[in-house]
């Protein structure tokens, strides 16, 4: 059994790396393709992923023989029900870097606290000079929030936000400031089980 998660886990991976240097998962020819060659969990864990591309830098190394180039990007994976996962990937051209954000974004998803289609309370998010707030808002709002900030949230599967950047506009602080204000999301179920109460004695 140890066996088959190892191998299960080898096929993920690879099959990860794979499609996030390119291929469309919502083609219908694609996702049969993949059922053919994997487990139904492995494509099922592929294919529920969305893939938000945040930010795609130039990057040059100066070396003995000059300069060189290269690609940095920053790509945000979801599956649209609360996890979601940030990752940094380098390499000599932009689909490779792509591919190697992705994967280390799906390698690091963590799962958040979600109310419906919004959040439960109003929070504030900090990393270093990065500052965010979020907002929850009634069905229909919409996501309203900048480039890096709507990336997160859609790819959590948040639709109805109200959020504001209160600090630095780096890209890297505003991901990491987001995360952090939704690390603090919590239910009235967690604070409940955390003090040893039931719900409606809550105040």
């Amino acid at each position: 059994m140890q066996r088959e998660v190892v191998e299960i886990k080898k096929d993920l991976e690879s099959a990860m790396l794979e499609t996030a240097a390119g291929a469309k998962l919502d083609e219908p020819e694609i996702v049969e393709e993949l059922q053919q060659e994997l487990p139904a969990v492995v494509v099922e864990a592929i294919v529920s992923f969305r893939e938000k591309v945040v930010a795609i830098n130039r990057v040059t190394k100066v070396v003995s023989g000059g300069k060189r180039m290269a690609f940095s990007a920053v790509v945000v994976v979801g599956d649209g029900k609360g996890r979601v996962g940030s990752g940094k990937g380098k390499a000599r051209d932009v689909p490779l870097a792509i591919a190697k954000a992705s994967y280390q974004a799906k390698k690091h998803l963590v799962s958040y606290r979600l109310k419906d289609s919004t959040i439960p309370f109003a929070v504030i998010g900090n990393f270093g000079a990065g500052k965010v707030m979020l907002r929850p808002a009634v069905a229909g709002t919409g996501v309203i929030a900048g480039g890096t900030i709507r990336a997160v949230l859609e790819a959590c599967g948040i639709r109805d936000v109200l959020t504001k950047n209160l600090g630095s506009s780096n890209v890297h602080s505003v991901l990491a400031a987001t995360l952090d204000a939704l690390g603090q999301l919590k239910t009235k179920e967690d604070v409940a089980k955390k003090r040893g109460k039931k719900v409606e004695d809550l105040g």
